[in-house]
């Protein structure tokens, strides 16, 4: 019996299991490799435009690439005889041949991952260091999938050349500058970005995401400043439950005197993920004074009771059946949070009632 149930919670936590971040396989770079990533500066563009009729020039891609590239500080080099750090390539087709090498797990579950679904026009990315073809790939999709509909309904005469134009415009609205910055370890061009005051909001949300999620320590200065602009304050706070252990007094803070639910939630969650992280039970006892704390809103308290899963600790049996059987007194069927709190307390005791017995 006590076997079985191990199995169980076994099974409830890897539904919990976070997802390996999409450049996670750079573990298996060489620490060669991983420098020649880090220093990349040189670029060449390589794109080609390929429609039903035939191959149209692909300059206007390759350009706007590079000039997307140069955002982040990159060198575009034009002479092909010189050697650049990196080859970006860019294909782009009226009716996509390439459908990548996954069906599903790792990025294949991804919106910009290659697709085997899709056949209409798109355009996949990937990159060369050297000799060696990474395993990054990713790809821009217009909304139609059929070329001639699409043009015939715009009126826009020939299909490839509408379908190219149009995938012109997803890559130049797509963050792949960013994307790569990450994938090559350079977190430093992403500060950067972040800094600039003509750096429009939404690409700097997406910059804060990368760095936590490439863990890049050296911007937890930067995380700290961004916490008093109010926009983007819960975004900087998820990012930190990323990054090193150190970020955690602050996280701890931040659940205790944060006036708004939605940053107390949202350090709770990055307490749960650095002491699972750094196998740091110090976020026990402060998730548990909040755990019992009967001021805590309901979306907090879920939080709190998932983060306390996260870093199972003898400490939190009682507390956590405490909880739960004043929740299980509740008959609201259609009350969501509620709902949602249950579950989490409920995986929270599997997590630290059976780790108790089995460690």
């Amino acid at each position: 019996m006590r076997m079985a149930r191990l199995l169980s919670v076994l099974a409830l936590s890897v539904v919990a299991l976070p997802s390996p971040s999409s450049w996670a396989y750079r573990d298996y770079f060489t620490v060669e490799q991983k420098a020649r990533l880090e220093k990349i500066q040189t670029l060449r563009v390589e794109a080609i435009a390929l429609t039903d009729q035939g191959a149209l020039d692909a300059t206007p891609i390759t350009e706007l690439v590079a000039h997307r590239m140069g955002e982040l500080g990159y060198t575009v080099l034009r002479a092909a005889e010189t050697p650049p750090d990196a080859v970006l390539k860019v294909k782009c087709e009226q009716r996509k041949t390439w459908e990548g090498t996954t069906a599903a797990g790792g990025d294949a579950d991804l919106p910009d991952a290659p697709s085997r679904l899709w056949k209409g026009p798109a355009c996949q990315m990937t990159y060369r260091l050297g000799d060696m073809k990474v395993n990054w790939q990713k790809e821009v999709r217009t909304e139609f999938e059929d070329a001639g509909q699409a043009a015939h309904a715009a009126n826009a005469g020939n299909p490839g050349v509408y379908a190219m134009g149009k995938l012109r415009e997803m890559l130049e609205g797509y963050e792949f500058p960013l994307l790569l910055a990450a994938e090559w370890g350079q977190p430093e061009r992403l500060l950067t970005l972040l800094d600039r005051p003509d750096t429009p909001q939404a690409r700097k949300f997406k910059i804060i995401a990368l760095l936590g999620e490439m863990q890049a320590d050296e911007a937890m200065p930067k995380l700290k400043e961004v916490l008093k602009d109010r926009d983007f304050a819960k975004q900087a706070i998820g990012a930190m439950g990323h990054l090193g252990r150190e970020g955690i007094p602050l996280l701890i803070d931040i659940m205790n005197t944060s006036p708004q639910p939605e940053l107390q939630a949202a350090a709770a969650k990055g307490l749960g993920q650095l002491g699972g992280m750094h196998g740091d039970a110090s976020v026990v006892l402060p998730l548990l004074a909040k755990l019992e704390d009967p001021k805590t809103d309901w979306s907090v308290l879920t939080e709190v009771a998932w983060a306390l899963g996260k870093v199972p600790d003898k400490r939190s049996i009682q507390p956590l059946y405490t909880l739960d059987q004043k929740l299980q007194a509740i008959r609201d069927p259609e009350n969501m949070p509620l709902k949602k709190l249950k579950e989490a307390v409920f995986w929270a005791i599997k997590q630290c009632d059976t780790w108790d017995q089995f460690s």
